[in-house]
């Protein structure tokens, strides 16, 4: 702490209210935040995924209520298509009654199943319920969202995998 000299003059204790230090350290943030918020909000973001096309199978290959286990969009992520009887809300090939979804459960990761008898994706391990007629929304369960939707096309005679709609569980991104 330094003292005064003998010839200048003591500085006067400087007196604020509560009030206006609160106004003044509010201000002082967001002249801060707000800024450093807008940049993030507006920067683009990180190089758009590229997913590959991957063929799964021949249309003629694909029973109704039969499921065709695949991995999409690397060999760790696990994947079902499922020809399902009727025409499905984003569903591809003739009757658009082709869709598909990533395996892993968006509670704990453990790998669905589908189950013709119900219609549903089931999860063995805590039993949440997905329903791939309805864009993989969950029916019941812990799960915390809809299962991602793998994107299908039809090329020729055979379906390929070509992106996915969500994010896998346990990734950060969905192509590594």
């Amino acid at each position: 702490m330094s003292q005064n000299s003998p010839d200048e003059e003591p500085l006067p204790p400087c007196r604020i209210s509560r009030r206006a230090f609160v106004i003044a350290t509010g201000a002082g943030v967001s002249g801060t935040l707000v800024p450093a918020l807008a940049a993030a909000a507006g920067a683009p973001s990180e190089k758009p995924a590229t997913y590959p096309s991957v063929r799964i199978a021949d249309l003629a290959a694909i029973k109704v209520d039969v499921p065709v286990a695949f991995t999409y969009p690397d060999a760790n992520s696990p994947a079902l298509l499922v020809r399902m009887k009727q025409s499905v809300p984003g569903g591809v090939g003739p009757e658009s009654s082709l869709v598909a979804y990533s395996q892993l459960c968006t509670h704990k990761g453990c790998p669905v199943s589908y189950r013709p008898e119900r219609k549903l994706l089931i999860c063995p391990c805590h039993w949440s319920s997905f329903d791939p007629a309805k864009a993989g929304q969950m029916v019941i369960g812990q799960g915390s969202h809809a299962l991602p939707r793998i994107v299908l096309r039809v090329e020729g005679s055979a379906v390929h995998a070509v992106g996915v709609d969500g994010l896998i569980y346990g990734r950060q991104t969905n192509v590594l």
